[in-house]
């Protein structure tokens, strides 16, 4: 398995790069939020790559950050998420959306990737919510919010009334996340605006 490559980018696509190492030519299969942080480079790029083996194809997969490989490792490990599919949700969502949504329940986020519907959305969400909530270093910045509370009383239905004004799930989650449970759903809603207008 290769882990990593490392080398000079010869050709930068809408979703390849190719890596030059010793004079072979390496096409990895990447997201759009990679092909941004690396078209440009001068120097030399580290791409951090899984490998897919199929029966009639072999395919690298190149990340620019481990966290990156990480998440799309977890999306393909849902059934029915192949390995385009995981690059189209990584291409709309970078790793910490990712697993908010995940751990949020946010599976719309999802059905904004090419290819991917709202039963495959859903699956996502039912089969990595344990494995994401409780991944420390995906999870990042919203290791601190308590999903569990804001799936049920007033965080719920302040949430659902975030969701029809056109906020994301995700994002009212993580606002009513950090507001005492025991508030109305009224003042929860007023709290979660005057956060959201600050994000």
């Amino acid at each position: 398995m290769i882990y990593s490559i490392r080398g000079k980018l010869i050709y930068c696509g809408q979703d390849i790069a190719v890596i030059e190492c010793s004079g072979v030519g390496y096409a990895c299969n990447t997201t759009l939020s990679t092909i941004s942080q690396i078209q440009g480079v001068q120097g030399e790029v580290t791409l951090y790559t899984s490998m897919v083996v199929r029966e009639d194809d072999v395919s690298l997969y190149g990340f620019a950050t481990l966290d990156e490989l990480h998440a799309f490792k977890l999306l393909t490990s849902v059934s029915g998420v192949g390995p385009k599919a995981g690059l189209a949700i990584l291409s709309v969502c970078d790793p910490q959306s990712f697993a908010l949504a995940v751990a949020s329940g946010d599976s719309k986020m999802f059905t904004k990737a090419k290819g991917v519907g709202p039963k495959v959305a859903q699956r996502i969400v039912l089969e990595l919510k344990d494995k994401v909530s409780k991944d420390t270093a995906l999870m990042g910045d919203n290791n601190n919010i308590d999903f569990s509370s804001v799936g049920t009383g007033n965080a719920s239905e302040a949430i659902s009334a975030l969701v029809v004004l056109g906020y994301s799930q995700s994002d009212a989650a993580r606002v009513i996340s950090a507001i005492d449970p025991d508030t109305s759903v009224e003042d929860m809603i007023k709290q979660a605006l005057r956060g959201l207008a600050a994000m």
